[in-house]
């Protein structure tokens, strides 16, 4: 996905389908999904930088390293670094299974590909 990347650590079968858990970066200055929606919650742990996320009834969030964002499912939600530093984060999904979604997120991003935050800090 070049400008941002992930790769899951644990997966549906590792977990007995409980949860699933990735590690996500994001380049400086760059849009991650556009807001959506989807079944699974997530927990968005911040490793390195500041994570700008948007969750439905509470605009957009401005997240350290060191805090994290439970997002439940069914729940609009989207992510973004508009800092000047690349940010991480673990996402740990629940129920397991999140991962069997990437070939059509993969998808989505070839035909819509990251740009530019539009409000760089």
């Amino acid at each position: 996905m070049g400008r941002m990347t992930a790769v899951f650590k644990a997966d549906l079968e590792e977990t007995n389908s409980t949860l699933s858990v990735s590690e996500w970066w994001l380049e400086p200055n760059t849009e991650g999904p556009h807001i959506h929606k989807h079944p699974e919650a997530h927990l968005f742990y911040v490793i390195e930088g500041r994570l700008t996320v948007y969750l439905q009834g509470k605009d957009w969030l401005e997240t350290e390293s060191g805090s994290y964002i439970y997002i439940p499912g069914e729940t609009e939600h989207g992510f973004e670094n508009r800092s000047s530093n690349k940010v991480g984060f673990i996402s740990i999904n629940t129920p397991g299974g999140f991962e069997q979604s990437i070939p059509g997120i993969v998808n989505y991003f070839n035909e819509n590909p990251l740009g530019d935050t539009k409000a760089s800090t």
